[in-house]
């Protein structure tokens, strides 16, 4: 049954006016199919153009062999002749559970704040977003589709002596752009310490140049592009998940929806509606969960950090689960500097971050977890049903997290969106994640486990606009979950 079926709509979606709020707005340039700057075919072709010109290398190295990165004798921490940028170091954590005892592991520590932006222009009435085509050295695949500006402090205060990133003054001085999200976010708190960055979304009205290597794309066509493997990056997919969209049939005559789209889109909806629990109830869970588990997390000497060793080439666990950290060279064409050496943490393997969804009264709900993290500032977010790495299970399935058995053997019928995802290239060499949405079905036991709770995708979009409720897994997926409706 389509959506429309049971509600009485104007027939299509008028274009957006200008006194429209942004919601409306946003969800008419995902639902646009006119008024394309480019079509998706000219896309392709360019991002294949591109990729033809790309002539990066990274390559791995030695210790030594970095330039402007040493251990200090004292700590054995890694880090910039600069001081700044970023240092590996070491995390203690205990949550007082002898369940849990006491973690150590390698982290890196970044404090400075960072900006992830899009510019956004309206074209024939549609709104349209500025991405750009980037490479960062742990990208699998070199180039990768990234927001309009994606720095942290160094890069747009040139420590690192290049050059400025193009569009920055429209974040850090708007002036008569208008500010359409604007949030800090969390970053993954099991690999870097406290780190976060401004989520930006920036509307310009006058005349914009497009620089090589920037494209104007609708929230349609990046809707769509969300569906190909390692393509929309992670930070990418961090600020499209900041956006609100408003219920699209409230939008006009959308019938020819399927069943599942249907779900999905009263899943939209903003605030409580057709939710099975408040919004209030979800920022509850979370401060309960700080409460019962008070998470004690501190940075130590990198040194201190036991079960770890270093070789001439990387810093990594004597067992090799987790993760490992190495070093790489970098010669690119197309960054503000064309050749530098850096360390980068490198996953054992591709993870997996699912949700479990559930119609609940004919509005699709998923399933979050409350998720305690080293790493996390406020000590627990919200993430997804499954956030794993089934490679770091040492005896599966006794070992594994709940439900990671239920997502890796679900049929393919009860799977709607199954595409490995890159995670940030400019920290992480290689690291992806098989992102998944497996819909549950009436053998799923209702009741769920205490850290456990139903949200629609309104719910956490709105808690999308509040720093420290939903982790990076979670709103990289909940973007991904925007390709299906």
């Amino acid at each position: 049954m389509s959506v429309t079926s049971t509600r009485a709509t104007p027939a299509g979606p008028r274009p957006a006016r200008r006194g429209d709020g942004p919601e409306r707005r946003f969800t008419l340039s995902a639902l646009a199919d006119r008024g394309r700057v480019v079509t998706d075919a000219q896309f392709h072709a360019w991002l294949g153009e591109m990729g033809r010109r790309e002539a990066s290398h990274v390559e791995r190295i030695a210790f030594k062999e970095l330039d402007q990165w040493s251990f200090d004798d004292a700590t054995g921490n890694l880090g910039h002749d600069s001081g700044r940028f970023f240092t590996v170091e070491g995390v203690t954590a205990h949550t007082g559970s002898p369940a849990h005892g006491v973690w150590r592991q390698p982290v890196i520590h970044q404090p400075e704040v960072g900006i992830l932006g899009i510019l956004v222009k309206e074209f024939d009435g549609v709104l349209h977003c500025l991405m750009q085509v980037k490479m960062e050295p742990g990208n699998v695949n070199r180039l990768q589709l990234s927001p309009t500006v994606q720095a942290t402090r160094s890069n747009f205060t040139t420590v690192h002596k290049g050059k400025t990133p193009l569009y920055l003054d429209h974040f850090t001085r708007p002036g008569s752009s208008t500010v359409l999200v604007d949030v800090l976010q969390s970053e993954q708190g099991s690999w870097f310490f406290h780190k976060r960055n401004r989520n930006m979304v920036v509307e310009v009205t006058g005349d914009l140049p497009v620089h090589e290597g920037f494209c104007w794309l609708t929230l349609g066509q990046l809707r769509r592009l969300l569906a190909v493997p390692d393509l929309v990056n992670m930070d990418s997919r961090s600020v499209l998940s900041c956006i609100r969209f408003t219920d699209p049939c409230e939008l006009g005559d959308l019938s020819g929806a399927t069943a599942l789209q249907a779900v999905l889109r009263r899943s939209l909806a903003p605030g409580d509606a057709g939710a099975l629990h408040t919004t209030v109830s979800l920022a509850s869970r979370i401060n309960d969960t700080r409460l019962r588990h008070p998470l004690t997390a501190r940075r130590i000497p990198l040194a201190e950090v036991p079960d770890w060793h270093r070789s001439a080439d990387e810093i990594a666990r004597e067992d090799g689960r987790f993760f490992r950290i190495v070093a790489v060279s970098v010669h690119s064409g197309n960054r503000e500097v064309s050749s530098w050496t850096q360390p980068l943490l490198e996953p054992n393997g591709v993870g997996v971050v699912a949700f479990l969804a559930r119609r609940i009264d004919g509005v699709l709900h998923v399933l979050l977890r409350t998720t305690v993290e080293p790493g996390c500032r406020d000590t627990a977010e919200l993430g997804p049903t499954v956030q794993a790495n089934p490679h770091d299970h040492l005896a599966p399935p006794d070992d594994d997290p709940p439900y990671l058995r239920y997502v890796l053997d679900a049929p393919r019928e009860r799977i709607h969106y199954d595409v490995v995802q890159s995670e940030e290239g400019g920290r992480f060499h290689h690291a992806r994640n098989r992102y998944l949405v497996v819909e549950v079905d009436d053998a799923f036991p209702a009741e769920v486990p205490p850290d456990f709770q139903w949200a629609t995708l309104g719910q956490l979009m709105e808690l999308h606009q509040h720093n420290g409720y939903v982790n990076m897994q979670a709103r990289s997926l909940v973007a991904c979950m925007h390709s299906l409706w």
